[in-house]
């Protein structure tokens, strides 16, 4: 059917082919989901699977690329960190603070030094095996927000040193991003240069957080006399959208602005509304992230077996990277392999990279499919794979060594995503963290 056709400048009617893509991305997610769900898995993981089906590797119905859809995919992971932000207390992410950014650099770290040795060892050059290591680097903080969350997780002191890990991860890949941009140009990249991309980044974000604590309050005081159904909801998304748009023109990325105001917004007595209307609207828009994100690859691109090598060979690198930076904290008492299997996914962060390479020439079509693999691995296994982990902690089958025993919840309600009452055996400094 020519409605279901992927948008381009050649279709028929846009806005036809527009509403064609949008029914296939809500009915597959949908679908998917639920059929995630009942086997056991967090819904997001059918979400993406939908995105691969739904894409040119399969069904070519949509197309990542086509601007609105783009668009609409940047609202999506924008709202989906908002609504993260909204759920995060601050003192909360602070009192992991020193775990967090532990995770994050050694996170960075070492799958960076994995992947540049793993595509050296294949027998390419320095600058695609530069792409290819920095493509390892940060953790898609969207895919793991919503893994935790469907997990019931989200709230609890491991979800908290993720999110923290994940938001550092990105201000560090923007970095790095800059950096191998530099390099791939040409130009000449100093300490100087790399030290003023990291201080625009930490900076916009603290201040963002400090200016916007004092701000918020006074201003969500008088828009709440706003008899209009509906406004304190508008203006918090508009808070988040200037926030994002403010994090863009200073340097930084839109879903840091985003995070950052759902942090400030958290302390709000009107935050259950703001966050009533945000997750209507996020309703509509993040499963355009996810599809997008899993359409975006090409199964294609896979048929060279070099490829596959390669493209294995860093799937190995990023998993093991990420895992263990999460128990280089040896001080965090938490439970270390769900940290760190939830700096796994690669998401929409290693197709920039990728695509970035691409584009201007440091890699070849080859090492772009390799990528692209390991992007679709890690964003894949993750949500299985903290499943997995989330159900052996909640039946006390598995422990390891330092740390705190999990509570009973029971699995059903962790992949349902419930709100459970406090567990017996969980530490004062757990309860402590969770909401009330």
């Amino acid at each position: 059917m020519t409605v279901l056709a992927a948008p381009s400048a050649g279709a028929g009617d846009p806005i036809a082919s527009l509403l064609g893509a949008l029914v296939a991305i809500f009915v597959a997610t949908k679908l998917l989901g639920e059929l995630a769900q009942r086997i056991g898995q967090p819904a997001v993981l059918g979400e993406l699977i939908a995105g691969v089906v739904l894409g040119g590797s399969v069904l070519g119905i949509v197309n990542p690329a086509d601007p609105v859809l783009f668009a609409m995919s940047e609202i999506g992971v924008i709202i989906l960190l908002f609504e993260t932000g909204l759920h995060t207390e601050l003192r909360s992410l602070l009192s992991v603070g020193s775990a967090a950014t532990v995770v994050a650099l050694a996170g960075v770290a070492l799958p960076f030094a994995l992947g540049i040795g793993s595509v050296l060892g294949f027998g390419l050059g320095h600058v695609p095996a530069l792409v290819a290591a920095a493509a390892l680097c940060a953790t898609s903080v969207g895919i793991s927000a919503r893994v935790l969350s469907d997990l019931g997780r989200l709230e609890t002191q491991e979800g908290q040193v993720v999110l923290g890990a994940a938001v550092l991860d990105d201000i560090v890949g923007l970095v790095i991003l800059a950096v191998v941009a530099d390099v791939v140009s040409g130009a000449s990249v100093g300490v100087g240069h790399v030290a003023r991309i990291s201080a625009v980044a930490v900076l916009f974000f603290v201040g963002a957080v400090v200016i916007g604590m004092r701000i918020a309050p006074p201003a969500f005081r008088v828009i709440d006399r706003i008899r209009m159904a509906g406004a304190l909801g508008v203006f918090g998304l508009a808070f988040a959208f200037a926030l994002a748009v403010l994090a863009k023109l200073s340097g930084s990325a839109l879903i840091i602005g985003a995070f950052a105001a759902g942090l400030v917004l958290f302390v709000l007595p009107q935050k259950q509304e703001i966050e009533r209307s945000t997750t209507t609207i996020g309703h509509f828009f993040v499963p355009i992230f996810f599809a997008t994100v899993g359409a975006a690859v090409d199964l294609r691109a896979l048929a060279n077996p070099r490829s596959l090598g390669i493209g294995l060979a860093l799937t190995v690198c990023g998993i093991i990277g990420k895992i263990a930076a999460g128990y280089v904290p040896w001080w965090f008492r938490g439970r270390k392999l769900l940290v760190g299997a939830a700096m796994v996914p690669r998401g929409e962060v290693g197709l920039i990279f990728a695509q970035m390479g691409l584009s201007t020439g440091a890699i070849d079509a080859g090492l772009f499919g390799a990528i692209m693999l390991m992007v679709l691995a890690t964003t894949l296994i993750t949500p299985p794979m903290l499943s997995r982990i989330a159900r052996q902690s909640a039946t006390g089958s598995y422990r390891t060594p330092g740390e705190d025993r999990p509570g009973d919840g029971g699995i059903d309600d962790l992949v349902a995503g419930a709100h459970q009452d406090e567990p017996d055996g969980e530490d004062r400094t757990t309860k402590a963290i969770r909401r009330p």
